[in-house]
């Protein structure tokens, strides 16, 4: 399916009917969604990923098709048919990103398997080639994965001994006989198997349930708050906490987990540590705002904050992930805003600085200088917090997206990697002496100066402690 978002304003009700009107600001925003979003979860995690379905021959299947093809998905088992459309939903969002409205448009009749036989030959061929190491079937119910298609292509895993990792939405759960894992979540699980699921001796029962009426190997339950719990016949393999900090959209975050699942189990993991890293990656999704992407290095991140050690190989030191990442979201319609500074003794005046900068656009990235740059720039005894000290504590910060660390003197080879919308710098400058003004301005970008809280620098706070002086004076 196809996720497109339109953002607006809405500042009064209208006198028509009791609802808001919704004035558009010109900005729209297309993503993959459902199915699709799994299949750019996987690829953003670096494993070749092959995603097999069905849209209609119009206008949101060729955006849909060019999307994937952006999120570096391969889509030669997309069928195109002019009796179906293209499913997709339309978001209208409002101030604070708020949802106003959702209009979905689709056509869920099911698809038969004499309308596949073009996609299951080439299925064949891909199998007995050895081509796939784990299938996902994520069910939407939107007519593709019908009983007739699902129980053909979990079989067909079967045959060549590859796992099937369904995520579930039909009630009907003998469609997903035979499968690996099974990957409800609480109210799904109650729905499937008739059983009261409101506690976790609830959820073990239900989930040994389905695993021997389905049959599957495991039940994955996702528990919201309560984190997720693997089970198989015989009752509980183990139950992990949620690695969510804070929810803020809930949407997508069945997508990302069952994504790193797969991605874990591809790479050779057992299902109970690709489930460990899949909550994580859950964790971070909710966080965000819509269907987007989790990337490899905010996992690795999460994971590392927590003590945990991720496994899969991630560029996070160097920031090329985060440039991947921060490219896809600028190219998905999303605004990017870019500063800088060492920022070495965090202080109210950088809080209000950074909100400030963050309601510039919809990302932002702070270019963080390395110890050696501050030295050159502050003197020998600074700076008094480590990078990696400084890094934490700005990544903990909820209004702030990406911290980039940079080892020259200013931050121009940051800027013109990125090239940000919204270029901001905090204090008096004039903005023709911003480094790297001229290169957003010239990229059709903006440059802004916003002024410090006065009284608050990092500098006075030094010379307060030195002189044994009380810093709230």
């Amino acid at each position: 399916m196809l996720d497109v978002y339109h953002f607006g304003d809405v500042s009064r009700i209208s006198p028509e009917a009791p609802v808001p009107v919704f004035l558009e600001l010109g900005r729209e925003h297309f993503v993959p969604g459902g199915a699709a979003n799994v299949a750019a979860g996987i690829a953003a995690t670096g494993v070749e990923v092959s995603f097999c379905t069905m849209i209609g021959d119009d206008s949101n299947g060729e955006i849909f098709l060019k999307l994937m093809k952006e999120n570096h998905v391969n889509i030669e088992l997309v069928q195109k048919s002019y009796k179906r459309k293209t499913v997709t939903k339309l978001r209208y969002i409002g101030p604070g990103n708020q949802q106003i409205l959702r209009v979905d448009d689709e056509d869920v009749a099911d698809v038969s398997m004499d309308d596949l036989k073009l996609i299951g030959k080439r299925l064949e061929e891909d199998f007995e080639n050895e081509k796939y190491d784990v299938l996902v079937l994520s069910d939407y119910k939107k007519g593709f994965l019908s009983e007739q298609t699902t129980k053909y292509l979990i079989e067909l895993a079967r045959r060549y001994n590859i796992p099937a990792l369904v995520d579930v939405k039909d009630t009907a759960y003998t469609k997903y006989g035979g499968a690996t894992v099974l990957k409800p979540n609480r109210k799904e699980l109650g729905l499937l198997t008739g059983k009261k699921v409101g506690s976790i001796e609830g959820v073990v029962t239900a989930a040994r349930f389905l695993c021997k009426q389905a049959p599957c190997k495991y039940v994955l339950a996702t528990l919201g708050a309560e984190g997720m719990l693997l089970a198989d016949q015989n009752g509980i393999i183990c139950h992990i906490e949620s690695a969510a900090s804070e929810v803020f959209d809930v949407t997508g975050a069945g997508d990302t987990s069952i994504a790193y699942l797969a991605a874990e189990m591809a790479d050779g993991k057992t299902v109970e540590d690709a489930m460990l890293v899949a909550n994580y990656a859950a964790g971070i999704q909710v966080s965000k705002l819509g269907t987007s992407i989790v990337y490899p290095y905010e996992v690795y991140d999460a994971m590392r904050k927590a003590g945990m050690q991720y496994q899969t190989e991630v560029s996070s030191e160097d920031g090329e992930g985060k440039f991947e990442s921060i490219t896809r979201r600028k190219e998905h319609g999303e605004k990017i805003v870019f500063t800088n500074g060492c920022f070495d003794i965090l202080h109210i005046g950088h809080i209000e600085y950074l909100r400030e900068a963050k309601k510039l656009g919809d990302i932002l990235v702070i270019g963080l200088n390395s110890d050696d740059s501050v030295k050159r720039l502050k003197g020998a005894d600074r700076p008094v917090n480590c990078l990696r000290d400084r890094e934490e504590m700005l990544s903990a910060l909820g209004f702030v997206d990406y911290v980039i660390p940079f080892e020259e003197d200013t931050p121009l080879r940051l800027i013109e990697e990125i090239i940000p919308d919204v270029l901001v710098k905090g204090g008096d400058y004039h903005v023709e002496n911003i480094v790297g003004a001229e290169v957003v301005r010239r990229n059709g970008g903006t440059v802004k100066v916003i002024p410090y809280v006065p009284g608050h620098s990092t500098s006075a706070t030094i010379e307060k402690i030195q002189k044994g002086k009380d810093i709230c004076r």
